[in-house]
């Protein structure tokens, strides 16, 4: 995952907060779920030898971050030894179904990622993580929260995880020169925009017109377009208890999902989305609908980094349909219950919850702090616009359901095989039938 900026400057007020995160407040953690206490956190006296963090975070841009936060945690905890756990996969596909394995067969890692949302229910209604509560505490990190991202790490008034970022799902990435070939003159705004231009890229410059990687990344792009052409209230009623996925308007936009995957490239496990990002940025591909985090692997030195130029070498924009919302994720850590080296994992959270650490990891990972106290002076380039967009008075919030803010793991994997059937067989009607099916198995 991947993509934003801190805010030293531009400071949220707790009204403000509030009321941008207001629209989806509700939709990821808000349901009445059932859950025995875990305890509380303090720094107690138990190993604190090594401690092995669990993330998915291999590729590049991320495993870059994640070595900057590595180095700090190191310099401040010398007798520790960092276990870097990461398993590579895009989006964390890979990753999630080996740590399932381990925390069913209780043998957790020390700390592990989750994404901030409802992705985390399921940890918490399995007894698998601790209450972090007296950690904020102690270490004061409530105020330096927005207080409606504290609340969707919550569950009954209780904090679960220590986020670190803040990502934007719905971000279209674009070569200037290939647009140009194909007489477009700039970043479509709608839908139909996109559908219009992705026929004239096809049509006059033989490159592809959208390229996409793993499965996933059709996931996240049907999640883009299915907020491009609802609208954000939309949207964002689709993921609330008895939301209607039979609508002609989610009909609609699931055949203009259908039309824009025509212009696609076949889905390719072994890119993953760096692959299907860097087609952008070498000339090859018009169009990316891909998070934040792509900025970081553009940008990024080499070996891992692309080493390109924005404005030069590539181009953004809202997805289609999209420009005035910010489609939010937010990467996390967690104590897992029964960590084996629980000192450890507190001093991980430690640094992952400051803003030294945050301001390491963000910059090179192309995302923002979750806190509201960095230095705006580190980002630069995308992340200047992405922190001033994350900011800005009325700016819309939705919640990326593929990157776990507001579909558990059960409709979001439904979502994934519906998607994964509709590659196959391109039925519209089918797709929708499944995922009203999705939608009604959620146990929302």
């Amino acid at each position: 995952m991947r993509g934003r900026t801190p805010r030293r400057a531009p400071r949220h007020t707790t009204g403000r907060v509030s009321r941008r995160w207001k629209a989806i407040a509700a939709t990821a953690l808000g349901a009445a779920l059932v859950v025995s206490g875990c305890g509380g956190t303090d720094d107690g006296g138990d190993d604190a030898s090594q401690v092995e963090v669990f993330s998915w975070w291999t590729g590049p841009g991320e495993a870059d971050g994640l070595a900057a936060m590595k180095a700090e945690f190191e310099k401040k905890n010398p007798g520790t030894k960092f276990i870097n756990a990461a398993i590579a996969g895009g989006s964390g596909t890979q990753a999630q179904a080996v740590l399932a394995s381990r925390l069913q067969n209780r043998k957790p890692p020390d700390s592990f990622q989750g994404h901030a949302g409802a992705e985390l229910l399921d940890y918490i209604k399995a007894g698998q993580i601790e209450r972090l509560d007296s950690f904020f505490d102690q270490n004061g990190l409530r105020p330096a929260y927005p207080q409606q991202l504290l609340q969707q790490i919550s569950y009954k008034g209780h904090l679960y995880s220590v986020p670190v970022n803040i990502h934007r799902s719905n971000m279209l990435w674009y070569n200037p020169k290939i647009l140009d070939d194909a007489g477009i003159a700039g970043p479509p705004k709608t839908i139909a925009e996109f559908i219009t231009a992705l026929k004239a890229v096809k049509a006059r410059t033989g490159k592809v017109p959208l390229s996409l990687g793993a499965q996933w990344t059709a996931d996240h792009l049907l999640e883009n377009v299915l907020l491009g052409s609802l609208g954000t209230d939309a949207y964002n009623a689709l993921w609330k208890p008895g939301a209607d996925w039979s609508s002609p308007a989610v009909r609609k936009a699931l055949t203009d999902f259908a039309e824009i995957m025509k212009y696609t490239t076949a889905e390719a496990a072994s890119t993953d989305w760096q692959g299907a990002s860097k087609a952008v940025v070498d000339g090859k591909a018009a169009f990316n609908i891909m998070g934040d985090w792509a900025y970081g692997y553009f940008t990024g030195s080499a070996p891992n980094g692309l080493g390109k130029k924005v404005d030069t070498d590539f181009k953004y924009a809202a997805a289609p349909g999209t420009d005035g919302t910010y489609m939010w994720l937010s990467d996390s850590f967690t104590l897992p219950k029964g960590a084996p080296h629980r000192a450890g994992a507190i001093a991980w959270l430690k640094v992952a919850g400051s803003r030294e650490g945050q301001d390491l990891f963000n910059p090179k990972k192309g995302s923002i702090p979750a806190r509201t106290d960095g230095n705006k002076a580190l980002y630069t380039g995308y992340l200047q616009y992405a922190l001033g967009e994350w900011t800005k008075p009325g700016i819309k919030l939705a919640g990326s359901f593929w990157h776990g803010v507001n579909a558990g793991k059960k409709q979001h994997t439904d979502i994934d095989t519906a998607v994964g059937l509709f590659l196959q067989n391109k039925d519209v009607a089918k797709l929708q039938a499944a995922l009203v099916e999705a939608a009604k198995n959620s146990g929302q």
